[in-house]
């Protein structure tokens, strides 16, 4: 299945535990880039986070922000680091002597310093299952987002396929019309010029400006890159890259096809392609 790049996702979670909450953003890029923003508590967890993202995500720049909140214990008493706490406030008065005018020590200020208020250390086992779940929940909610969007890329990619064929098939018909109009206006040219012609030697001349004007190889091989785009646009797994090889592909044949055209249909045709081949790789580019 076709998948986009550009999806977003938002779970929430809460237990005996505490409160958990993941976000997931990705954009498109050439490959997977993952930003994993993520609490003190969960650092253990970091490496199989980015594990498990890169499971379901090949392709795209991945913002994850994790938010964790820890269920306090209701007790009578907070727990206070005594040993740190007299350190902080030892150093503090050293300080102060050391100052014109010292402010009295503020008791919530000691308390807000890091480490004063001891917190439970919650046990990895505990906190690592349903972290877990709410990022595979996440994660769905953004493959579902890319899978959507995808379907919408993939519509719009062979609708131009659809038109591109079209247009090939057009040029392929008036071809054989166009290279006889051709022949027919010079050799009324060179009647016009001279009344004595080697008609052997103009035969000649014009088979070569056939050959030089033949485009039937360029049209064969626009046939096919179209057929190969709507072919791997049926299969599963990153397909990006490769439907990006075929733009450029069919893209040298357009413009070899307008470099050939000796008529003003060719030449519009010509860039009618290009057209439509640069609306699907702007599309493509988003494509996982």
């Amino acid at each position: 299945m076709i998948k986009s790049m550009t999806s977003y996702g938002r779970t929430e979670h809460s237990g005996d535990w505490g409160e958990a909450s993941c976000e997931i953003r990705t954009v498109n890029h050439r490959y997977l880039e993952m930003s994993l923003r993520l609490p003190e508590e969960l650092r253990f967890l970091e490496q199989k986070i980015r594990d498990c993202i890169s499971s379901k995500l090949k392709r795209g720049k991945v913002d994850c922000n994790i938010r964790f909140t820890q269920q306090e214990a209701v007790n009578d008493d907070l727990p206070v680091n005594q040993e740190l706490l007299a350190k902080v406030i030892e150093t503090a008065e050293a300080t102060s002597t050391q100052l014109k005018s010292p402010a009295p020590l503020n008791a919530l200020e000691l308390l807000r310093w890091p480490g004063v208020l001891d917190k439970d250390v919650p046990e990895p086992e505990m906190i690592a299952t349903p972290i877990f779940d709410l990022i595979e929940k996440t994660l769905q909610a953004a493959v579902e987002t890319r899978e959507r969007e995808g379907e919408k890329i993939k519509a719009m990619v062979l609708e131009r396929c659809t038109t591109s064929k079209s247009i090939v098939s057009n040029v392929r018909e008036i071809m054989p019309t166009i290279l006889d109009n051709i022949r027919e206006k010079l050799l009324q040219r060179v009647q016009e010029l001279s009344s004595e012609f080697n008609q052997d030697r103009l035969e000649q001349e014009l088979l070569l400006l056939a050959q030089k004007m033949d485009v039937s190889e360029e049209l064969d091989r626009l046939d096919a890159h179209i057929d190969e785009v709507s072919r791997v646009l049926e299969q599963k797994g990153p397909v990006g890259r490769r439907l990006d090889f075929l733009m450029q592909e069919m893209n040298r044949e357009s413009n070899t096809l307008g470099s050939k055209s000796a008529h003003l249909d060719t030449t519009n045709s010509s860039v009618d392609l290009k057209v439509l081949i640069e609306q699907m790789r702007e599309q493509i580019q988003n494509i996982e």
